[in-house]
Parts: C-alpha cells; sequence; structure tokens
C-alpha cells in the first residue's frame, strides 16, 4: 500500500511518517488499519491536485514494534520517531495505536518539534498541553461516561470488572471504578490480569459470577478479549449477565461473529457516531468510505477513518501555511478550520485539553446474531437511540461456540493460578473490592 503511494510521490513529495504497530507483541491488525486509512487519504490528496503546487505525499513507514521483543515497546517505538525526525525529515507523524508506547513517541515528536495526530484513547497525552499533538478521536475519559451514565439509567449498580495491565486496560479500569463510584456509588468487583502470559480467566470469572453483579465489563485487550467472552459464557457469566466491552473491537463485526459465536450477542460497547446509514456524514466522509468499501469489501472501521482524516488535514494545513517547514505547519494547524467526515474541527487550546476535538459518542448493541455493524443498535443517549436496551434473555438454545480455543492452545502462556490477593477501598459513597494477580516482578504498565 504504501510502495503504491509512493510511486506517485514524485520529485519533491511532502514526507509524512508513519509509526504503528506491524507486528507483534502490537496489534497489527491495527497497524493495517492505520495504514490502509493513511495511504486513502494520500489518494484523496492526489485526486484533489496535491498541495504547494502539485507535489504529492509520500510516506516513511516504520514499525513501532520493531525490536520490542529485545528491549521494550517503549525503546523500540521512541527509536522509530527517533527516525522519522532527524533522519527522515519528515514534515509530521501519525499511526500511534498502543497507549504504551504514545507518550515515549510524543516526547521524541515534542523535542524535534514534528507535528503528530494521535488517534487513540489515552486520557492525558492532550491534557498534556503540547502545542505539537493533535487528536479528532475520543479519550478514555470521554468513553466512561456513555458506558456508566447508560448503567446507571438502567439500575445496573453492582459492576464485576476485569482489566488487562496494559495502560489502556489500567486506565480504562480506574476511571470507571472512580467514575462509578463517586458519581453514582456503584461497587465494583475488579481483577486486573497479565496480558502477556494469562489464558485461563475462569477463577476470576466464577468469583464475578458469585457477585451476581448488574453489569459485566470486559477490560481486556486484543487476543484476551475474546478469551474472556468464551470463558464467560462457559462458566455460565453471560448472556444471564449484561457485558459491555471497553472499546470498539465489535466493529470488526465479521471477526467479532467468528470469534466471539452467539456468546456475543447483546454485547455493548461505546463508539463514535459513524457508519454508514447516517446522513451526516460529509462529502470527504462518503469520499472515504466508498473508496475503502470498494478496494476492500467492508465497511471502513474507525481506525482507518482516523488516519485518512489525518491525512487530509496535514495536506489542507501545507496548502495553507506560509512554508513547509515544521513550524509553519504547527501555525496553520492551529489558525484553520478543516473539513472532515463529521464537518468542520477546529483544534484550540481548551481550559483541560490543547488540540482535542471529541466526535459525538454513542453506545452500540448486537442485538441479533450475525448483526453487521452499520445495523447493530444504538441505546444510548436517548435523544440518538435506534431501539431500546435488550437485557439478557433468561434461556435460549445452545450457543454456538466460538474459534478461540484452538488459537489460545497454541500460545505457550500460562494460565492464572496460585492464591489471589484482596483489597478494600471506598470511594464517595460507593464500594470498590479489587481482586488483584500478584506477579514476580511486581506490577508492569508497558
Amino acid at each position: 500500500m504504501v510502495a503504491e503511494v509512493n510511486e506517485h510521490s514524485g520529485d519533491d513529495p511532502v514526507r509524512i511518517g508513519i509509526i504503528t504497530p506491524l507486528c507483534e507483541p502490537g496489534d497489527p491488525t491495527a497497524g493495517e488499519l492505520v495504514v490502509r486509512g493513511a495511504c486513502l487519504g494520500a489518494q484523496y490528496v492526489r485526486e484533489s491536485g496535491g498541495v504547494r503546487g502539485g507535489r504529492q505525499i509520500e510516506f516513511v513507514l516504520y514499525n513501532d514494534q520493531a525490536t520490542a521483543q529485545e528491549e521494550g515497546m517503549a525503546r523500540s517505538s521512541a527509536a522509530q520517531m527517533t527516525k522519522l525526525a532527524l533522519v527522515d525529515n519528515a514534515v509530521a507523524a501519525l499511526g500511534q495505536w498502543h497507549l504504551r508506547t504514545t507518550p515515549w513517541v510524543v516526547d521524541v515528536a515534542t523535542r524535534y518539534g514534528v507535528p503528530i495526530f494521535i488517534e487513540n484513547g489515552h486520557s492525558f497525552i492532550t491534557a498534556q498541553k503540547r502545542s505539537n499533538v493533535f487528536r479528532a478521536y475520543f479519550t478514555i475519559a470521554d468513553r466512561v461516561p456513555v458506558m456508566l451514565d447508560f448503567a446507571a439509567a438502567n439500575d445496573m449498580k453492582r459492576i464485576g470488572l476485569i482489566a488487562a495491565d496494559t495502560v489502556f486496560g489500567q486506565m480504562t479500569a480506574d476511571t470507571l471504578v472512580e467514575y462509578g463510584s463517586q458519581r453514582y456509588g456503584m461497587e465494583f468487583l475488579r481483577f486486573d490480569f497479565a496480558q502477556d502470559d494469562t489464558t485461563d480467566f475462569r477463577e476470576q470469572l466464577k468469583a464475578i459470577k458469585k457477585y451476581q453483579p448488574d453489569l459485566f465489563i470486559n477490560g481486556a485487550v486484543i487476543k484476551t478479549n475474546y478469551m474472556i467472552i468464551e470463558q464467560a459464557a462457559e462458566i455460565g457469566l453471560i448472556p444471564g449477565t449484561p457485558m459491555m466491552v471497553t472499546f470498539g473491537f465489535p466493529l470488526r463485526s465479521s471477526d467479532f461473529w467468528r470469534l466471539s459465536g452467539d456468546s456475543g450477542l447483546g454485547t455493548m460497547w461505546p463508539a463514535m457516531r459513524y457508519r454508514d446509514s447516517w446522513e451526516g456524514i460529509t462529502d470527504i466522509g462518503r469520499w472515504f468510505i466508498d473508496h475503502y468499501t470498494e478496494k476492500y469489501g467492508q465497511f471502513p472501521p474507525d481506525t482507518a477513518l482516523t488516519h485518512f482524516t489525518d491525512v487530509t488535514i496535514i495536506a489542507a494545513a501545507l496548502q495553507a501555511a506560509r512554508s513547509d517547514s515544521r513550524e509553519d505547519l504547527l501555525d496553520a494547524l492551529e489558525a484553520m478550520e478543516f473539513q472532515t467526515w463529521q464537518g468542520p474541527i477546529r483544534y484550540e487550546r481548551g481550559p483541560a485539553h490543547w488540540h482535542h476535538v471529541a466526535p459525538e459518542l454513542t453506545l452500540l448493541q448486537y442485538q441479533k446474531v450475525d448483526q453487521l455493524f452499520d445495523d447493530s443498535a444504538i441505546i444510548h443517549p436517548p435523544n440518538l437511540a435506534t431501539a431500546s436496551y435488550m437485557p439478557p434473555a433468561s434461556s435460549g438454545a445452545p450457543a454456538r461456540k466460538s474459534k478461540v480455543s484452538a488459537a489460545a492452545k497454541t500460545t505457550g502462556t500460562r494460565p492464572v493460578s496460585g492464591p489471589v490477593s484482596r483489597s478494600m477501598s471506598k470511594a464517595a459513597g460507593g464500594g470498590v473490592k479489587s481482586l488483584n494477580k500478584k506477579r514476580k516482578g511486581g506490577d508492569r504498565r508497558d
């Protein structure tokens, strides 16, 4: 994809860096979606005549996981960003997916004055008020109220929560507990687990089932998310208990149903108000959806959409900037209004965040097995709802099994075993019970 774009870049291209996961231990599927979106952005710019007298975009693509196995994600990602800034002299950068690599990449970009677009959920990265960091996506802090306001409106007070020990998993779990307990007096039974080497969650899931929660929140990330769905169904936690997940992996509907089976029925998740049937999508958004669907045979996930948007915004800002320098690009990014899939946006220096434009959010639910993403129900907020919330059925036919087990058995990782430690805390009228697995070497949030 990148090679095809660069074939059209010409002798004097505008060079943009993509730094994203292309292999494990990162999420290469997300990295591929980033690249797809960015490349369609370059195509859109080319078909629109290029920038600054017809110059075209050239991408420099780096795998932020290149040396992660040897020296960790932080060192690997920072090294790739340093090359983009110093060796490749990219005018801007984009593509960060993992919260655990984002701070290091942003620090390097800030040091060298590189405008960088961060389209992930890191709650604090735009709150640091850096002049070179931009985002048009929603944070963890943006999504949690959508999730728990709905829960409160449906009298869900006891929450069972299981969370990965990644930055995303822990930041999300902490925010859920803080918001739910302080605002609504909710009680949480929380388990944290080691993302890299845990495959058996039955002990925690049985404890959550015994707790009899009103809502089960699956706070796992890639791979473990589907393992938990399978095992929660196996021990009978779902479908009897409503399940909510913390990020939009159900958007990839074909993968979701293949990997979750019938156990995915009723799943809820927070998402942007973005779907093919939404009348509010602009002409540039329609261009993207049509071209992506024609090229890849499916509706584009929001990860591809946001990075398409980044490229078109960079191009528009460069067109209007005094020069093609990083400094003048930064000035243009702050001064202009940009046309996007959801309408015009501006990057402003707000009181809490700089350059953070959160889209309108909804809570979605799959209400039929094999339902497509575009047909999923919007169940919250009430003014945008397309259907009522569907609570779990009390009984039904035997569920179709998911296809996770075989993959899990070949990972060579270990199940949870040994004693579980319990600690309890209280916050603003609500109770929190936190059950955390003790691990060798202490807690790691990479």
